[in-house]
């Protein structure tokens, strides 16, 4: 008896949220094959690890990775340590910077600890962690040649973002054309049989069916999923824009920013980052679109930090905005005894040394707005020269910010 699920049931669980599967007649006999032969599928995922935080934008493809690992696949897991110093041009207007090698391997680290909370990276089997630079640390020039050999100036233009460059007079560097050839070759070398990326991954993955089978092997099937727009509910998420929930952030903060989102976000960001039920979750946002926003930041801290911690965000919310009491939660802030006068200090300074803003000029704009308040009488401050009393144990808030002050 074949150890995975009938082929029809994995289609199912697959093809949910896919933007473009090349093809999906392959992807099916592929599969096919797998049950027949209870050999599992090789499934491709590569990320470049370009920055610290890892965020939910990040873990669409993650999530769909997963997925294949529970039917009994074998996800594997590109750690671009190569790629990652040319700089992946993909839905890119300008030249991407490469990393130092010491950036790429302190950046690594803190991404599989990431990763790890969206993927198996512990049962045997289930997943493979492979650095490309362990094998391009060893192509040699004629190596390299007989790889660039395999495309023409041509084709590498067609792609929509070296093409746009063109139009509008922006570079295009030598090294960017490498990009594609490489993430390519990796497929070669891990013999992939599924390769998962967002859409604007598509040509780089359409490269690595013409390796393949250039180099004797079956071509990979490429599988796209949507870009997630971020809590602005129109461009990309990401950190330059400021518009992500990132891995690392504590289950109140996820929460509170998925209740920010607009209601138009709410069936994609179900779609791409829950497994609920697609008919239960349309019917909820149409009928109660507050609860199903609860519902949707409930289960993405569930994913991440478990029952409790979603049980827990969702009744502190409740406390501290609908029966406008304080949650029974709350972070607290250390300030030095010292920076105190006569047991006062200023607003602004409060509010900056707690963290609630990055500065003292933002601290300054949330005061003359009416954000913040202190104390069990939830004391509004106006005038950002005012100074308040502060004692062990004040509760001090900015908007949706909240901190209880220890005196150290």
């Amino acid at each position: 008896m074949s150890q995975f699920k009938p082929v029809e049931e994995q289609l199912a669980i697959i093809l949910r949220g896919a933007t473009q599967i090349e093809t999906r007649d392959e992807l099916k006999k592929k599969l096919e094959r797998s049950h027949a032969t209870g050999k599992p599928l090789r499934i491709k995922y590569g990320i470049d690890p370009t920055g610290f935080d890892v965020h939910l934008g990040h873990t669409v493809p993650l999530r769909k990775l997963r997925q294949f690992q529970e039917l009994g696949h074998t996800a594997v897991l590109i750690m671009g340590t190569a790629t990652a110093a040319v700089g992946d041009p993909s839905g890119r207007d300008a030249s991407r910077q490469g990393l130092t090698t010491e950036q790429i391997e302190k950046n690594a680290c803190t991404y599989l600890e990431q990763i790890g909370k969206v993927i198996d990276l512990t049962t045997p089997g289930r997943f493979e962690i492979r650095p490309n630079g362990d094998w391009f640390s060893k192509f040699g020039f004629p190596q390299m040649l007989r790889l660039l050999g395999q495309m023409t100036v041509q084709q590498m233009l067609e792609r929509d973002d070296f093409s746009k460059r063109i139009k509008a007079g922006t570079a295009i560097y030598l090294h960017e054309m490498l990009y594609p050839l490489m993430q390519g070759w990796d497929s070669v070398e891990i013999q992939s049989d599924v390769e998962l990326g967002g859409t604007e991954q598509l040509y780089n993955l359409m490269v690595g069916r013409d390796l393949q089978r250039g180099a004797g092997q079956a071509a990979q099937i490429c599988f796209t999923m949507p870009i997630l727009r971020g809590l602005d509910g129109e461009k990309k998420m990401g950190k330059s824009l400021n518009n992500y929930i990132g891995l690392n952030e504590p289950p109140k903060e996820k929460f509170g920013k998925t209740m920010k989102i607009p209601d138009t976000l709410m069936s994609e960001w179900y779609t791409l980052l829950t497994d609920r039920n697609p008919e239960e979750t349309k019917a909820l946002i149409a009928s109660n679109p507050n609860e199903a926003k609860k519902a949707l930041g409930a289960e993405i801290v569930r994913f991440y930090h478990g029952d409790e911690a979603a049980v827990m965000v969702r009744e502190d919310w409740k406390k501290q905005f609908e029966c406008k009491g304080d949650p029974d939660h709350i972070d607290e802030v250390t300030i030095p005894a010292s920076k105190l006068k006569d047991g006062q200090m200023l607003a602004v300074d409060l509010i900056a040394e707690s963290k609630l803003t990055p500065s003292k000029s933002e601290a300054k704009r949330k005061i003359k707005e009416g954000a913040f308040n202190y104390g069990p009488d939830r004391t509004a401050v106006a005038d950002d020269k005012a100074t308040v009393a502060v004692t062990d144990g004040l509760v001090i808030r900015l908007g949706r910010k909240i901190f209880r002050v220890r005196l150290g």
